[in-house]
């Protein structure tokens, strides 16, 4: 559960696990069932709830629990990590950093490396956190290689995924609008150039956010304090922060120094200028070196060094330390270190083996410890052989973390080793030096494209234990992504490193990663094999609702699969661009002009060939598209057009059939449903949607597939509430609300399940999902669409029925902002209104909202809500007295056969125009086998009397409350 909905520290996890459930909607028993607690116990953690989170009642309860049903909050708690030794000095420093960034929002605090920077940001944050209402966030950027991840790694940092149709920059910036919050921004120095234009975004767009960061230069932004971090002060001789470090850091290895080497001990701190890595490195060397031995190793190379190019003393006193503590290591550890630097993120042993054994652990390693090669105790192969590795390997390693060149890192799998980003960039240097940088990087390549193939294979990334393997290794596929594309040798690796990091990136719900190493991929494949990685980059921005980019991914594989001689692939790509166009013109910024898809088109043709059946199908599936957006154009043409529009879209399905590839299928089907949605055959419509289900069931879990299948959920509960079937719809809603891809979207994620649940009535589950709909919606940027403005209106809806004038209103407003087009809002508007009108008791108004008759309504605009439009118009025909009431009955009759709710709703108007009780009774048990307990409730109140008052009470069972006498407009 979210940090944002509740506090981890004043809820118990059995707490959270029934507030989650009370976001269900569960009563206390079916709480106690799911939980095997008793209803006692339930009633408890109820009643603490209540008082911890100083709400009113159960309801409030469920509307908290359902903030985290949405889930796109970004998560404050536990931001900051805990060092594993103790602050030491920085009395003055501390406070003043404190003091700058109580009074500017964006702090850097700027040393050589080694100084201390990071140490001194995370006390100063600390101390500082709780003065934000959000707390506090530490994002570490040392493990990035490309400037461009800078927003990734900030919005993993503070738990905000990617939503379809937005870049992830305008989702963080969205999400942390209000945020009252502290960032720390962790060694910026090698991605200066992607921080920059981070902030620049970031901090203007969200006003209560602070920034304070560390770089060994300035990050260049109008906005920025500079706070220079010096070194350890050594006025005080032995009390100085220098030499209480190095006493600290000595004690900590279990040789404190005695009375009788103070003053060398402050001499020491002296020439080592105060670094506080270069201090910390010298006290790991204490127990075995001794204040002679250091003094003389240390006095050594900076009497070498002295002079050099460098212009900064601090630098070249770090720079002195590391080569001291360098040239102080056996050659085998010394190849060791300079080998594992290669590591981004921390790593095992077995890792280990693989990039510091330069032949393999057949024999590399062996030639490290001085065996002879020709025979001898170490000559042996196989599992003796690999024992001898890797425990040679992890005695180095163990003995370069005793030095402080590594730091063990203890973990769920066993130790893991990493090093510091100064001491990594040393190792890349000693690399250079020895010629080594080549080979070692490509060992690390293999070893990456190893561990990207074993994730594909074993446990899925998407789930808690696939997730932390593919987090334990993504940033070490970054970096050699980084580094291998740019070496001939090492492009075909590359490739396919790049297409399986895209793939292990789309199961961990990175979307705009997967689509970028998708096309990287493709940038360095052959032209065939690029056609195939830019199509699944197409089924990548199709989640992501990026029409525009699945239209220039499409003509990219065009032209690729046109290079490599495959014109009958080129023909499918250019086929599938012009469908893109019509089919998901509403995730498109600027849709593309017509002539330029006909153009598209036109070539797909040209290329086609003939026996092809997955082309055939491919150019079939896009002249539906093409044919059936015509039609709409026409705003409900003549029936014959309409016919043809469902017989091109059948052709399409026909073809489609016959290649044996579900989602080509789904998507001849999607056309068929929309086509004989626009020539009124709304069961034909639900039924070639339900069909999507079924075909996809099929479906492997591709970029292409999993868009389908979302949009197959969408449609289904659509077109099943279309003709009534509230159960369906609703079934289909909630699998589309719990989408991994859409745990980011709540707005997109609950439409149709806000939409179905308030056509039943269920008010209290409307208005519990609302506030998280909405929240998602405006984080969003207001995103439009035709099934967002039905949500809102389905809520506004709920409030009108409830004598809630105000959030109605509110909502409308809303409408006007979530929809695409003013006639949308006619369609779904005119139902949604008579239905609160007839509630109220106001059929002349009612009438005035479904005045139009059906055929004069275009069917694209009706779209689902046909039947519930002529059965309202019916309903209100009858109850205002008007004198073609009979004559709408009996033709609205005819339009919803073998829709059950809406025939029930039909019945009842039939009995009202006759004044006929038992039967308008009848329809009663007709309106709660469809699953809308709402108009059985109605039912009641419309028979009048004593049924009057159970109706009422039902209508208050679900929310409603009484009806009242009037209603704004």
């Amino acid at each position: 559960m979210s940090n944002s909905v509740v506090s981890a520290s004043a809820v118990s996890a059995r707490e959270a696990d029934v507030l989650a459930l009370l976001g269900e909607h569960l009563s206390n028993a079916e709480i106690a069932a799911r939980l095997v607690i008793s209803v006692r116990t339930v009633e408890s953690h109820v009643s603490s709830l209540l008082r911890k989170l100083d709400v009113p009642d159960r309801r409030a309860l469920a509307r908290r629990a359902a903030a985290s049903w949405q889930g796109s909050a970004p998560d404050a708690a536990g931001g900051l990590p805990t060092p594993l030794t103790t602050f030491v000095g920085r009395e003055r420093e501390r406070g003043e950093l404190a003091t700058v960034l109580r009074t500017h929002r964006q702090v850097t605090a700027v040393g050589p490396g080694g100084v201390g920077k990071t140490r001194l940001a995370l006390a100063v944050a600390a101390d500082a956190a709780d003065g934000f209402a959000d707390g506090a966030w530490f994002v570490d950027l040392a493990p990035l290689t490309d400037p461009g991840r800078v927003c990734a790694a900030v919005a993993a940092a503070v738990n905000v995924g990617e939503q379809p149709g937005r870049g992830l920059a305008e989702v963080l910036t969205t999400a942390l609008a209000n945020r009252e919050a502290l960032l720390v921004l962790d060694n910026c120095e090698h991605v200066r150039e992607g921080v920059a234009p981070f902030l620049e975004r970031l901090l203007p767009a969200c006003p209560r956010l602070r920034v304070l960061a560390t770089s060994r230069a300035r990050l260049l932004v109008p906005f920025e304090r500079i706070f220079s971090v010096p070194p350890l002060s050594r006025a005080g001789g032995d009390e100085s922060d220098a030499v209480s470090l190095f006493m600290e850091r000595a004690v900590a290895v279990g040789w404190p120094p005695g009375p009788s080497v103070s003053e060398g001990v402050v001499a020491l701190c002296e020439r080592l200028d105060g670094m506080a890595l270069a201090i910390e490195l010298a006290a790991a060397r204490w127990p075995t070196l001794g204040l002679d031995g250091l003094t003389a190793g240390l006095s050594d190379q900076l009497r070498m060094l002295a002079g050099g190019a460098r212009a900064d003393d601090r630098h070249r006193s770090l720079r002195a330390v590391l080569d001291w503590s360098h040239e102080l290591l056996e050659p085998r550890d010394q190849a060791l270190l300079r080998r594992v630097s290669v590591f981004v993120a921390p790593f095992t042993v077995e890792a280990a083996v693989v990039v510091a054994d330069p032949d393999g652990v057949s024999g590399g390693w062996r030639h490290a410890h001085g065996a002879d090669s020709t025979g001898g105790a170490d000559s042996r192969v196989g599992v003796g052989v690999e024992v001898d590795v890797a425990a040679a390997v992890a005695d180095g390693l163990g003995r370069l973390a005793e030095h402080s060149l590594l730091t063990a890192v203890p973990s769920a799998s066993g130790t893991r080793y990493q090093a510091l980003e100064t001491i990594r960039q040393y190792g890349t240097e000693q690399l250079v030096r020895a010629g080594e940088l080549a080979g070692v990087r490509s060992r690390h390549l293999a070893w990456c494209l190893a561990r990207a193939v074993a994730l594909r294979e074993g446990a899925d990334v998407g789930g808690g234990e696939g997730r932390a393997r593919f987090d334990a290794v993504a940033q070490d596929i970054r970096a050699a992504l980084a580094w291998a594309p740019g070496r001939p040798e090492q492009r075909a690796d590359a490739c396919r490193l790049a297409g399986q990091l895209a793939e292990l990136a789309f199961a961990r719900n990175l979307l705009a990663e997967s689509q970028e190493r998708f096309e990287q991929a493709a940038e360095l494949a052959a032209d065939e094999a690029a056609a195939v990685a830019l199509r699944q980059a197409a089924g990548v921005a199709g989640c992501r609702r990026l029409g525009d980019d699945m239209f220039r991914l499409h003509l990219g594989a065009a032209e690729a699969a046109r290079r490599a001689g495959d014109t009958a692939g080129a023909s499918r790509d250019l086929a599938a661009a012009a469908t893109v166009a019509y089919r998901f013109s509403t995730s498109f910024p600027v849709i593309p002009v017509e002539a330029e898809v006909k153009d598209v088109l036109a070539r797909a043709h040209e290329l086609s060939g003939a026996g092809d059946p997955a082309t055939e199908a491919a150019l079939a599936l896009a002249e539906a598209a093409v044919t059936a957006d015509a039609f709409g154009a026409l705003q409900g043409a003549v029936e014959n057009t309409a016919q043809e529009t469902v017989a091109y879209a059948e052709r399409a399905v026909a073809l489609a059939r016959l290649t044996g590839d579900p989602v080509a299928e789904s998507a001849a089907l999607d056309a068929l449903s929309g086509a004989r949605c626009w020539a009124g055959e709304s069961f034909g419509a639900a039924a070639a949607a339900r069909r999507r289900i079924d075909v996809l069931v099929k479906s492997p879990r591709t970029p292409a597939g999993t868009h389908e299948v979302m949009d197959a959920l969408a449609m289904a509960a659509g077109t099943a509430l279309g003709v009534g079937e509230l159960p369906q719809a609703r079934l289909w809603g909630r699998q589309l609300a719990g989408h991994p891809l859409l745990a980011e979207a709540g707005h997109q994620a609950t439409s149709w399940l806000l939409v179905t649940e308030a056509f039943a009535g269920h008010a209290d589950d409307v208005l519990a999902h609302a506030t998280g709909f909405r929240t998602a919606w405006e984080r969003s940027g207001h995103q439009r669409s035709l099934s967002l403005g039905a949500a809102a209106a389905s809520v506004a809806m709920v409030h009108g029925l409830r004598g809630d004038h105000a959030a109605r209103a509110d909502w409308l407003a809303v409408v006007e902002r979530a929809d695409t087009a003013e006639q949308h809002r006619k369609g779904y508007g005119a139902v949604f209104d008579a239905m609160v009108r007839l509630h109220h008791e106001d059929p002349d108004a009612a009438l005035a909202s479904v005045a139009a008759p059906p055929d004069a309504v275009w069917k694209w605009v009706c779209w689902v809500w046909l039947h519930w439009y002529v059965g309202l118009r019916a309903e209100a025909s009858a109850l205002a007295g008007h004198p073609e009431a009979r004559a709408r009955i009996d033709s609205a009759r005819g339009v919803v056969e073998g829709n059950a709710l809406a025939a029930a709703q039909v019945e009842r108007a039939q009995a009202l125009l006759d004044d006929d009780v038992p039967r308008l009774l009848a329809t009663r048990a007709a309106f709660e086998a469809a699953g809308c307990p709402y108009q059985a409730a109605r039912t009641l109140v419309l028979a009048g009397g004593a049924h009057a008052a159970e109706g009422r009470a039902a209508l208050s069972a679900l929310g409603l409350g009484p009806a009242t006498a009037d209603v704004d407009t």
